[in-house]
């Protein structure tokens, strides 16, 4: 339907929906600090309910539904990021590539705290990114560098330009994802403006838009590689699987899964003897070699013993040292204290990899994963189960769980994208000087996202959601 005189009658009450959508859009970007709590969590709930009506008003018109969704993120473009300082590390990265330095093998607190200032706006930079993220190494991968080198290229001395071209590629990447991933729900005989829950979600618009999280572009490249695997194109869609992982490394907890899609054709199967033929074995080994060396391939240029040393130990941070909004792992840690005392991170992170690979190789061996759509499934029971085990979740990670589940029935992570905004409640204290989570905010999100994943996937069977 073209957006003519006629739309504008039949829709005068779902536009005045937009239309208020847009201003608080717009209040959101540009008159909100993160510590403003109550203006925080009111403009995102009522976002979030003007969402939910819009998408049921225009489900029919998937073109004014595109129309809305970037019209939204055209609102944030001038905007600088109020929710995360991630983004002054971005540029940082991004400019040091430039001048010739490798960014992973050295933080910035070594050049400031020496007076060494490599780059443009270099002591601004380190102001706004916070003296923690400053003395850590980056843990950015070569995708993820490459769009801030290339938004060092374009606003080289500017860090609102930086800002604006970083946007843009991650905009370009949810166009992307909106085309593959409206694609794919075809392919799979499923409502294409299903994808809407994603693309229009106000979750999404503001923590990759707004917010400058490059998980937009890692779920651009793993909905594309998906849809080509669909398709019979497993070369490419290893090719673009490891594009995925060289933007977010967070895909590789996938790798295991694919195994019985590539074994699905095994002529042996009706005998229930599960010994694929030799052209199953080689187009699977195949796959994971397209998607290895490439991945590879990728890191090459930064490659060095210290670099290996210093990105190891980087990721290693994620589960031995920072904590946050974590939910089973708090009540190990509660449990931990109660028998030794302290510093229960150091053990129970060290266990959470392993804990998480073994339920990954119990998916991928004992549960149906032979269609695309097990196989996504499969995708979104592994990686919500590593967020429910994890030290540290921020709001971002969850964009990956709410794609996923657009291709299933499942409706747990749009709940959770809407409760999500309480994580940043997290750190209120009445008390100033106690820089601990508040726990029952805590406890508060996860009662809901859990009763709500128990619902669907103990009690009962998960319904299709409606559009």
């Amino acid at each position: 339907m073209d957006l003519k005189p006629n739309f504008f009658k039949y829709y005068n009450t779902p536009l005045l929906l937009v239309i208020t959508s847009a201003l608080f859009y717009t209040f959101f970007a540009y008159d909100l600090q993160r510590t403003d709590y109550t203006k925080l969590v009111a403009l995102y709930l009522a976002l979030f309910f003007l969402f939910f009506k819009i998408v049921h008003l225009f489900k029919t018109n998937t073109k004014a539904l595109t129309y809305f969704a970037f019209g939204f993120r055209a609102i944030l473009i001038l905007a600088i990021p109020n929710l995360s300082q991630d983004f002054y590390r971005f540029i940082w990265d991004g400019r040091m590539i430039l001048q010739g330095f490798n960014p992973y093998l050295y933080n910035v607190a070594s050049f400031i705290n020496n007076g060494v200032f490599p780059i443009s706006q270099a002591q601004e930079l380190y102001n706004g990114m916070g003296v923690l993220n400053a003395s850590h190494f980056t843990n950015y991968p070569p995708i993820n560098q490459l769009c801030f080198v290339i938004a060092g290229l374009l606003a080289g001395k500017s860090i609102l330009g930086s800002v604006m071209v970083m946007r843009l590629l991650i905009i370009a990447s949810d166009f992307g994802t909106l085309h593959f991933g409206s694609k794919l729900l075809e392919k799979l005989n499923l409502r294409s403006n299903h994808i809407f829950w994603y693309i229009l979600n106000p979750f999404i618009i503001i923590e990759l838009t707004g917010n400058l999280h490059f998980e937009g572009v890692m779920v651009f490249f793993l909905i594309w590689s998906l849809y080509l695997l669909q398709i019979g194109k497993w070369q490419w869609a290893g090719f673009v699987l490891a594009l995925s992982i060289a933007t977010k490394l967070i895909p590789l907890i996938f790798l295991p899964l694919f195994l019985q899609w590539f074994w699905r054709q095994n002529p042996y199967e009706k005998t229930k003897k599960w010994i694929p033929t030799l052209s199953v074995i080689a187009k699977l080994i195949g796959f994971y070699a397209v998607v290895g060396i490439t991945t590879l391939l990728l890191f090459m240029p930064f490659y060095s013993s210290e670099f290996i040393n210093n990105y190891s130990n980087t990721v290693a941070l994620w589960f031995q040292k920072f904590e946050f909004n974590g939910s089973l792992y708090y009540i190990a840690r509660e449990i931990g204290y109660r028998f030794r005392g302290y510093n229960e991170i150091a053990i129970i992170g060290k266990a959470i990899p392993i804990i998480v690979f073994v339920f990954v190789l119990c998916i991928t061996f004992f549960r149906k994963n032979k269609t695309t759509t097990q196989l996504i499934t499969a995708m979104l029971i592994a990686l919500t189960f590593y967020y429910f085990t994890a030290t540290t979740v921020h709001p971002w990670y969850i964009a990956t769980v709410l794609i996923l589940s657009v291709f299933t029935k499942y409706k747990f992570p749009l709940v959770w994208s809407c409760v999500m905004i309480v994580s940043y409640l997290a750190y209120i204290n009445i008390n100033k000087a106690d820089k601990s989570e508040n726990l029952w905010i805590i406890a508060f999100e996860y009662v809901i996202i859990y009763s709500v994943f128990i619902w669907e996937v103990f009690i009962k069977k998960a319904s299709k959601l409606e559009a």
